[in-house]
């Protein structure tokens, strides 16, 4: 290979983009002993009349509780994030708007004592995306595969598991990226 130079590109701008504000965000935590996080980077049940419950809605998928948190969610996301972005380009940024916005509002609704934080929803909503990707127009098996058995071991620890992991929003990130997915290919 004589003549090729080695560099290094950007490849998927959205993606990256993403993982460093939610870096940001957790030095923010770390540097406000945890303020910003409870102010901007997480969400729970709040005034709707507040206009900070509404950026919260948004930007709790930045926010991570710790630094083995944020590197699980941001593997996943750097992984399938630049395969995604080639593929549906600026549409990424709205599923990852979308899968905020309906993850917090259900949360909100269903758990607004419990406050809620990562990207874990936007991370199954790129695995689910990433299930549907193809050429083809119809449902493709690996969705059903992937669906079936994600959704049955979110329900399995949904039951089984006292964590502080919050499986509805699991299951409310995966389904916002099969649908949006789906509304992709047909369009």
């Amino acid at each position: 290979m004589k003549g090729k130079k080695f560099f290094i590109y950007l490849n998927a701008p959205i993606t990256l983009t993403f993982v460093l504000i939610c870096i940001g965000a957790l030095a923010a935590d770390y540097l406000t002993g945890g303020r910003s996080t409870v102010l901007v980077f997480s969400t729970y049940g709040s005034s709707w009349l507040s206009p900070m419950t509404y950026v919260r809605l948004i930007c709790h998928v930045f926010g991570h509780g710790g630094i083995e948190h944020l590197t699980s969610n941001m593997l996943y996301i750097l992984l399938l994030g630049p395969i995604l972005e080639e593929k549906y380009h600026d549409r990424l940024t709205i599923v990852i708007l979308i899968t905020a916005v309906v993850t917090g509002i259900v949360h909100n609704i269903l758990q607004p004592h419990v406050m809620l934080l990562g990207a874990s929803g936007v991370v199954f909503a790129f695995i689910l995306l990433a299930s549907i990707t193809g050429k083809e127009k119809g449902i493709p098996i690996t969705l059903i595969l992937v669906a079936a058995l994600w959704l049955g071991g979110e329900i399995y620890d949904g039951i089984v598991s006292a964590d502080n992991v919050s499986q509805i929003t699991h299951i409310i990130g995966g389904l916002s990226g099969a649908v949006l997915g789906m509304r992709f290919k047909h369009k």
